[in-house]
C-alpha cells in the first residue's frame, strides 16, 4: 500500500525523505511507518498550490509531517500537526522546524501528541483562527475516517472554505456523510485521495462543484 506515515508505535530507526525542494527529513521507520509516495505529495501539492500561500494547514496523523513541511515550504503560515506516539511526535517537530527555518517569515508551528478523536472532540478553542486546509492520512484500517470528519464537523475547526484532503486506500474510500460535499477524487496507483468541503462552506452548493474522478498513475 502507498501510505504517508502513520503510527510508529515501535519507535525503530530513523531514515530519511526528501521534499520536493530536495532538503532531507527524518524518517521513523517500522512496520507501521508508510510514508506517503513524492508522486502523490506532487499531485496534492499542485492541486492546493493556489490556496497555499498564507494558509493555516492541519496536519492528522501526521507521521514525520512530510505532507505538513512541504505545506511549509510553499508558504503555509500556520501548521499544527497532531500525531499520536511520542517518538514519532518528536521527529515530525523536528523536521518542522528545519523545514521553518529555510522559510522567511517563520510559520508557527505546533506539534501535539495526543489522540486524535479526543483533540478534535474538545472543539477549537475561541481564540484559535481555525484551518483553511487539513490533511488527513490516518492508517488505511485504524477506522478513523467517519469519527475524524465529524469530529472536524462538530469541532468548528475548519473556516469557511477550507479543505479536508484524506488519502486513503483506493480500493476502500471513506464513505462521505451529507455533511460534506465531494468536491475531488483522484487514483494515484493503490493510493486514492478525497478532497472534501462542508457543505454549508461550498459556494453554490454540490450542483456548482461536481466531484472529479480522474484517475493517475
Amino acid at each position: 500500500m502507498l501510505q504517508r506515515e502513520g503510527v510508529n508505535r515501535k519507535g525503530g530507526a530513523k531514515g530519511q525523505l526528501r521534499l520536493s525542494s530536495g532538503r532531507r527529513l527524518q524518517s521513523p521507520r517500522g512496520s507501521e511507518t508508510r510514508p506517503t509516495t513524492g508522486m502523490v505529495r506532487a499531485a496534492v501539492m499542485n492541486k492546493l498550490a493556489p490556496r497555499l500561500h498564507g494558509c493555516h494547514w492541519l496536519d492528522l496523523c501526521s507521521g514525520s509531517g512530510v505532507m505538513a513541511c512541504e505545506a511549509i515550504d510553499r508558504g503555509a503560515s500556520r501548521v499544527v500537526a497532531i500525531e499520536r506516539h511520542r517518538g514519532t511526535a518528536a521527529i515530525c517537530r523536528a523536521n518542522l522546524q528545519t523545514t521553518a527555518s529555510g522559510v522567511d517569515p517563520v510559520p508557527r508551528l505546533q506539534v501535539v501528541s495526543a489522540d486524535l478523536i479526543s483533540w478534535l472532540k474538545r472543539g477549537r478553542p475561541g481564540d484559535d483562527p481555525g484551518f483553511d486546509l487539513v490533511y488527513f492520512d490516518p492508517p488505511y484500517s485504524a477506522n478513523l475516517y467517519s469519527p475524524g470528519l465529524e469530529a472536524l464537523r462538530c469541532g468548528s475547526w475548519l473556516r469557511p472554505g477550507a479543505l479536508v484532503i484524506c488519502e486513503h486506500a483506493a480500493n476502500d474510500p471513506p464513505s462521505v456523510d451529507r455533511g460534506w460535499d465531494l468536491i475531488d477524487q483522484r487514483r494515484y496507483g493503490s493510493c486514492g485521495v478525497l478532497v472534501l468541503s462542508l457543505r454549508e462552506h461550498c459556494p453554490g452548493g454540490t450542483d456548482s462543484r461536481p466531484p472529479r474522478t480522474d484517475r493517475a498513475g
